[in-house]
């Protein structure tokens, strides 16, 4: 299994999103396989929408953890993209679990299914214990990401959810 490092990210926001698939994001000793994600650049739904201060890690990485806090309640965890200056990040909405699992459910406290524990950003973050702890810190270092050589057979591509810009684009990729 390889670990990947920063240079994976060094490409275009939507080629990384779709290689993110089947990928195994390792925080801890809890891990999972990524099934869902969302690309972001510099169109209107994204933070770099505007260059700020929370947006800069956009423009100025590849291979970060972005996290960032939203609704007052969620973190939601980001892996930054693009080389040249160019802004992305890639969401990450969803993971089976893997490793980890009894750890996962004590943090999330609620009895569901395992392909459940995981199954959006919010949920993603608690369960493998994400925080702003980790926002800037290089790939790698908190949280680490392995390729083990799988891949799904199929992927959908969809509009991105819950936002209310460029929902036209179809950013959003979900293995099946």
């Amino acid at each position: 299994m390889k670990e990947l490092d920063a240079s994976f990210f060094a490409r275009d926001t939507l080629d990384v999103a779709r290689l993110l698939l089947g990928k195994i994001i390792s925080v801890g000793s809890c891990s999972g396989r990524i099934v869902e994600v969302e690309a972001y650049k510099d169109d209107e739904a994204s933070h770099a929408f505007r260059r700020t201060g929370r947006s800069e890690i956009m423009y100025s990485t590849y291979g970060h953890v972005y996290v960032y806090f939203i609704y007052g309640m969620y973190c939601c965890l980001n892996f930054t993209t693009e080389k040249e200056g160019m802004p992305g990040a890639v969401l990450i909405r969803a993971i089976v679990p893997l490793t980890g699992i009894s750890v996962i459910k004590k943090r999330r406290g609620v009895a569901v299914q395992e392909k459940d524990l995981c199954s959006g950003p919010g949920k993603l973050c608690i369960a493998l214990g994400v925080g702003l702890s980790v926002n800037g810190t290089v790939v790698g270092s908190k949280v680490k990401l392995f390729d083990d050589g799988f891949i799904f057979s199929k992927v959908e591509r969809s509009c991105r959810i819950g936002i209310s810009k460029a929902k036209e684009l179809e950013w959003r990729f979900i293995a099946t």
